[in-house]
């Protein structure tokens, strides 16, 4: 009985530490239900530069590369990096917050669950055919997008480097 007790204690606080980690995800993540709201307080001409992913939980080169912009994020002081997810609002506390969760990761997520994609794709870039991965990098009016992945993340350090060195 006693073990009992001690395997029950150990299993509440277990489910309170995923609860409260959980709770702190969601209490960062930003959710965005239109793409002018987001282009606002995202897409900004501030003197910083940018790299903004926009993938998915359902999209599996966008899950494969996102450890490359988490080691950007880390590693790369020269840049901000937002991995915006294009999943649906209905996915956020089931699939999407418990994936962040998962991967550990510490950029900065938002969702943009905005799915009138006709309406906003050209916004982003006139050549966007809405498929994902796709990297936009912003520095001032200096805008590169790429609707591609990257392979590794020394193509993708080298590819924001290049940008970031251009005058």
């Amino acid at each position: 009985m006693h073990k009992f007790s001690q395997l029950k204690l150990l299993y509440n606080f277990l489910i309170f530490f995923i609860l409260a980690f959980t709770q702190n995800v969601l209490a960062q993540m930003t959710v965005y239900e239109k793409f002018d709201a987001f282009e606002k307080a995202v897409l900004k001409e501030d003197g910083n530069t940018y790299v903004v992913n926009f993938w998915a939980t359902w999209c599996a080169p966008c899950i494969k590369e996102l450890p490359y912009f988490e080691q950007l994020h880390k590693d790369n002081p020269k840049v901000k990096v937002i991995l915006v997810s294009l999943d649906s609002r209905k996915d956020l506390e089931k699939k999407l917050i418990p994936f962040v969760a998962k991967k550990q990761l510490t950029a900065e997520v938002i969702l943009l669950s905005d799915k009138d994609y006709n309406a906003w794709l050209d916004k982003i870039d006139d050549s966007w055919s809405g498929a994902i991965p796709a990297t936009l990098i912003i520095s001032g009016k200096r805008k590169l997008f790429a609707e591609r992945e990257f392979e590794n993340f020394t193509e993708l350090n080298n590819y924001v480097n290049a940008f970031i060195n251009h005058n």
